[in-house]
């Protein structure tokens, strides 16, 4: 389908040769030069938002004024309170979060036709792929069989879910689907689908360029960043309403400067850098805002390495981390197999237009970071967030206290303890606990490995650390180590082309010699899909309440994600993976420590088996190559056998099976008329949930396994689904029933009107101890409305829709926490949920809030003012009452609008059915 273009800004159209075609393009030079601002000294992230709007300028949606705040930001130091609507070139998908999408779309169509529309008008007008990597689980590991056992278990689990993706491909025009089996949607984007200058047609027939820009229904879509693409991570919902060509309503960002000089050095690599800068950006504050990396270090930067870095993204809290585009760039879309007319318009296209960094780029920032790479040391995060930087030597003791915490000790006496060089005093009682493990001949401790997997698309996408892992493997192998038998080990790659250099390298042989065989090509353990331990461990840690650890290659190690027998989980590069795996044991100081014994009874100690920068270097030139990338991706779209015999039906609109546990035909539109609601004012509200710092998105709506004592669990056998069967609550995310059940269930989620609980429990009507989904249920029957209660940084983490969609199906009118994430902030809105922020410095502590108190906020009407504040009454259980000021976190005025009329996609859903 052709974009359709602006028209007041013609005289900034021009013309650009390369690579043996002429194209039009938007010129932010000549912008310039027709006197609507200086741009000269934008950063490249913002220069490309400035493209789009130049492009869509029609003096409605896009203003020349819009356009003329781009100038205003640089002349106010990288600041501005604008509003603009951004229309991104594409969608982009994986299929925990884009089975829902299509079963809204799904949906969407049935709504439309009730109320006497086209159901063809529901359809995507910018292109989306949908990459499938989130299903397949860990069951079978350690083996050769493996990778084919998992792949064979992942369709018999998911037939129903792949059925209706295959439905959906057919039924809806700009969808296609990447099968099972092909890689990570972020790996598959940077290495295929990603362009950096995208081309179309416009509504004339001529063929304009323009930069490849997407969201993403993940927050690290943000990888992509690394390639000079802007990309972003938003909810389902969000994600849905672009697909339909509503914009994305933001504010001009601000955009923070990170210097990069130096470069790494021996011993470290791209994911010490990552971790570091992790903890810089989380320690700065930078929500919502755009970074842009920039300096001399870039010179020594590889673009793998950069993909990394833009990929955590979300960890640090950042809208995006961008990369300019380079000499680099330029280099990796050739290397990638990217067409060469492509490639040189991409050279063309970037000088032409203000988006090369040469030597001298040097931009306005809002504020600046700096970091010497030479001064970055090897490091893992942990135990439970990204930004838990700890160095490699403090790592030991570092979980010796995260155990005292855990058991009650004291941590300065833990400290103590470990510096000591003699014995402990009497009076320091070592906390950590061993247990035996049936049948084997071993014991377990507080920090036993039980989980090494290199996984992920944040690390499997850089060819140095996964050569690094394999040499790490050949050199512990050549010695005669081994990973420790309770350690279950994992080779997740995030693209096939991964398996393709590591054989050419022979050292996928070493690896699996070390249990690190092929299981899959998914997100497999970062996700939450490492599957189940042996019985005998998990029995071992849950018998004896030890603290065992997971180390993984991931972006991602909040509470309960990892497994469910896991409370610690680290995040480190594939080869530090690979030396846990053989020390087995996250006591051990790894700097100093003996790993293991080699054949003739020697201590090894980590640098006997590091390689060097030079092998790995070398080894990456010989083995990673352009006909890799070509071969691998030649028949991306095909998938293989399992795939082609899906069979699905041709349909115009979805016939929703009534025996499906996987996909149902949701509530938000049933019922719908074609006249909006107002705002209105929340009155005698109860708490559902009162929550402290950090709670994520995974507490809120979590990915992994359930037992069939929860409310899910109950409802699938109930259906008669054994427990088995019962996948994950990522894989039900077709399914609302399930969903609304899974809702605040994580087993780490603790709801402070209840006293050393966890999980998803809360107080009932009756005042009892019940599931904050059977509480929700008796709460609504009895008409009374709800919120949540939260702290800081609440809905950090994966951008899933169902923790907004799940909160608003309980009867949750409103959250109120001290701060939000970007996404899951947008999320709640586009689900007609009200975010609200205490000020003043009030919070649930100052308040001495328990969840038996009742919230009234008012001044909400038709009137309501974005980021308005407004009273908020609360009563309290002994009648007095107390009043406090709460800031509306409905940012713009079209947020309003989605808010009025239930949700975004309500929003849309009208609009289609009023054209003709």
């Amino acid at each position: 389908m052709p974009i359709t273009v602006g028209q007041d800004t013609a005289q900034t159209r021009k013309i650009l040769s390369a690579g043996g075609a002429s194209v039009a393009y938007y010129s932010i030079p000549a912008a310039q030069a027709a006197g609507l601002g200086d741009f000269s000294r934008l950063p490249a992230a913002l220069k490309v938002v400035l493209e789009n709007l130049l492009r869509f300028e029609d003096g409605k949606t896009v203003t020349i004024d819009d356009i003329k705040a781009f100038s205003d930001w640089a002349a106010n130091g990288g600041k501005t309170l604008r509003e603009i609507a951004y229309r991104p070139a594409r969608v982009l998908m994986q299929d925990f979060t884009g089975v829902p999408a299509v079963v809204d779309l799904a949906a969407m169509r049935d709504g439309i036709k009730a109320l006497g529309g086209d159901p063809q008008k529901i359809n995507p007008l910018n292109p989306v792929d949908l990459v499938i990597d989130h299903s397949v689980m860990i069951d079978e590991f350690g083996n050769p069989r493996a990778f084919q056992m998992n792949v064979d278990r992942e369709y018999e689990r998911n037939i129903e879910r792949y059925t209706f993706l295959k439905w959906g491909q057919k039924a809806f025009n700009n969808f296609r689907v990447v099968p099972p089996g092909t890689g990570i949607c972020h790996q598959v984007n940077l290495e295929y689908l990603a362009q950096t200058v995208w081309t179309d047609t416009d509504q004339n027939g001529e063929t304009v360029a323009y930069p490849d820009t997407l969201v993403g229904t993940d927050s690290h879509t943000t990888m992509v960043n690394g390639l000079g693409v802007l990309g972003w991570g938003v909810g389902g919902i969000e994600a849905e309403a672009a697909m339909l060509g509503q914009p994305v309503s933001m504010l001009i960002p601000e955009v923070v400067g990170f210097k990069l000089t130096g470069a790494m050095v021996e011993g470290t690599t791209a994911t010490d850098l990552v971790l570091k800068v992790v903890k810089m950006l989380r320690d700065k504050g930078v929500v919502g805002k755009f970074v842009e990396f920039y300096g001399p270090g870039l010179d020594h930067l590889p673009l793998a390495d950069r993909a990394t870095i833009a990929n955590m993204a979300p960890e640090y809290g950042a809208t995006c981390g961008f990369f300019p585009v380079d000499d680099e760039t330029i280099r990796y879309l050739r290397q990638t197999g990217r067409d060469e007319d492509r490639v040189a318009l991409v050279e063309a296209y970037a000088r032409e237009n203000g988006m090369w960094r040469g030597p001298d780029y040097d931009p306005v920032y809002t504020d600046r970071l700096d970091l010497d790479m030479s001064e970055v040391v090897p490091a893992i995060s942990g135990p439970k967030r990204p930004q838990d930087h700890v160095e490699l030597g403090k790592a030991a003791e570092s979980f010796f206290n995260v155990v005292a915490e855990y058991r009650g000790e004291d941590e300065s006496h833990a400290a103590t303890e470990m510096a000591s060089e003699g014995p402990a005093p009497d009076a320091l009682v070592d906390p950590r606990r061993t247990a035996e493990v049936a049948g084997q001949d071993y014991t377990l401790r507080d920090g036993a490995v039980v989980i090494a997997s290199i996984t992920s698309c944040t690390n499997t996408s850089n060819p140095y650390v996964m050569i690094g892992a394999g040499l790490v493997a050949r050199k512990a192998r050549t010695l005669g180590l081994t990973a420790k038998p309770w350690v279950k080990t994992s080779l997740a790659p995030g693209s096939q082309v991964v398996s393709a250099y590591l054989e050419a390298a022979n050292l996928q042989e070493d690896l699996d010699a070390l249990g690190f065989n092929l299981v899959g090509y998914g997100c497999t353990t970062c996700i939450g899909n490492s599957g189940p331990l042996a019985p005998e461990i998990s029995s071992a840690i849950h018998d004896n309440d030890l603290i065992a650890t997971s180390v993984l290659s991931g972006n991602r190690n909040f509470e309960g994600r990892i497994s469910p027998d896991v409370r610690a989980n680290y995040l480190a590069s594939p080869p530090l993976v690979v030396v846990y795996a053989i020390a087995g044991d996250m006591n051990i100081d790894l700097t100093c420590e003996p790993i293991g014994t080699d054949r003739d009874g020697h201590d090894v100690y980590l640098k006997d088996i590091w390689p060097t920068q030079k092998e790995i270097a070398e080894l990456v030139e010989q083995t990673v190559t352009r006909e890799a990338f070509q071969s691998k991706y030649a028949d991306v779209f095909k998938g293989d056998e399992k795939w082609q015999t899906v069979e699905t039906t041709d349909s115009e609109t979805y016939d929703w099976p009534e025996a499906s546990t996987y996909v149902r035909n949701p509530p938000y539109f049933q019922g719908m008329g074609m006249e909006p609601g107002t705002i209105t004012n929340i009155l005698d509200a109860r708490p559902l949930a009162v929550l402290g710092d950090m709670v994520t998105t995974d507490h809120i709506s979590p990915a992994g396994s359930f037992k069939d004592t929860t409310p899910a669990g109950r409802y699938l056998t109930e259906r008669q689904v054994p427990q088995r069967e019962f996948n994950s609550y990522g894989s039900r995310r077709g399914n609302h029933e399930v969903m609304m059940r899974g809702t605040f269930a994580n087993i780490r989620i603790r709801n402070e009107m209840l006293s050393g609980v966890e999980g998803g429990y809360t107080v009932g009507p009756d005042g009892t101890q019940t599931s904050i989904f059977d509480a929700a249920m008796a709460w609504q029957e009895a008409g009374v409305p709800l919120v949540v209660i939260g702290g800081e940084q609440y809905g950090a983490g994966s951008s899933r829709d169902w923790a907004a969609k799940g909160t608003a199906l309980l009867g949750v009118k409103a959250v109120i926490a001290e701060s939000y994430e970007r996404i899951h902030r947008s999320n709640l809105v586009g689900m007609g949920v009200i975010p609200f922020e205490f000020t003043g410095g009030t919070n649930r502590k100052t308040l001495g809030l328990s969840g038996t108190e009742t919230f009234s906020i008012t001044e909400l009407s038709a009137d309501l003012k974005p980021l308005a504040e407004v009273p908020c009454v609360i009563r309290y259980a002994d009648g007095h009452e107390k009043t406090i000021t709460l800031k509306c976190r409905i940012d713009t005025a079209i947020e309003k609008e989605y808010v009025e009329h239930g949700g975004v996609l309500h929003y849309v859903l009208r609009n289609l059915a009023r054209l003709n």
